[in-house]
């Protein structure tokens, strides 16, 4: 693991306990049904209503994966902090919901070509420091036909000293602040202006249909409250094709 993933790994597994329990607030809340608005149309069509198995990366505590398994899909939830696995392994067996949960890098998880059907993931993809590698691997995880999803913003542009006293992090230290900034300050360099960096990316990589909502931002933060998001978000879909028969 490289220094920065080390430190990244690091500063995650600090915020892992209180970013379980601001989860486990969020998935009795609202919100929940709005995430669910946003993402279920975007899955794919299932042969004869199958589940569908769905790999809910940079899973943190859970959050994606606790909303789609009792909808009758087969997800597994990979994160690189042990810290949070934990607490994902905790909060399923909390809320009886039969889920697996691995620590595992986004950019190289170690699962079988086409071994599902859709990809999903919430503001993980700022913090990978090389973002082209993983969506490469994820084309090569899904099926024929398989959808990526992914919620995120461009963080590594955001200013701390402009978030409104309001929003879902307002808590953590000053300490966690200051090494949260350094570590945008060390992954900005490499990254291009979000979302459009990203679908070069994912052209690259194999993906087809691509599109990016801004408008989700505010749909899901219409209000302030514990779980207020202040930097804009976007939901980002693409399209693997279908093999073509020759």
């Amino acid at each position: 693991m490289t220094v920065l993933k080390k430190r990244i790994t690091h500063y995650w597994s600090i915020r892992a306990r209180a970013f379980a329990d601001q989860r486990l607030r969020e998935l009795d809340s609202p919100k929940a049904r709005r995430w669910l608005e946003e993402i279920v149309p975007k899955l794919p069509e299932s042969a004869d209503n199958k589940p569908l198995r769905v790999l809910d990366v940079g899973a943190g505590t859970g959050f994606f994966t606790f909303l789609l398994s009792p909808l009758g899909h087969e997800v597994v939830g990979i994160d690189l902090t042990p810290a949070m696995i934990a607490k994902a392994k905790e909060l399923a067996r909390h809320l009886n919901i039969s889920a697996e949960f691995f620590v595992m890098d986004a950019e190289a998880p170690s699962f079988a070509p086409g071994s599902f059907d859709a990809v999903i993931s919430r503001n993980l993809t700022w913090t990978l420091p090389n973002l082209e590698r993983a969506y490469r691997a994820w084309a090569k995880l899904l099926r024929p036909g398989g959808v990526l999803i992914n919620f995120d913003a461009d963080y590594c542009r955001e200013h701390c000293d402009e978030l409104p006293k309001l929003h879902a992090h307002k808590d953590i230290s000053p300490a966690c602040w200051r090494e949260y900034e350094a570590i945008k300050h060390e992954l900005q360099p490499g990254q291009g202006v979000r979302p459009h960096w990203d679908a070069v990316l994912l052209r690259a990589a194999g993906f087809a249909d691509i599109a990016f909502d801004h408008g989700v931002w505010q749909r899901i933060y219409s209000e302030i409250d514990e779980f207020f998001n202040p930097t804009p978000i976007f939901v980002l879909s693409a399209r693997l094709p279908q093999e073509t028969i020759p």
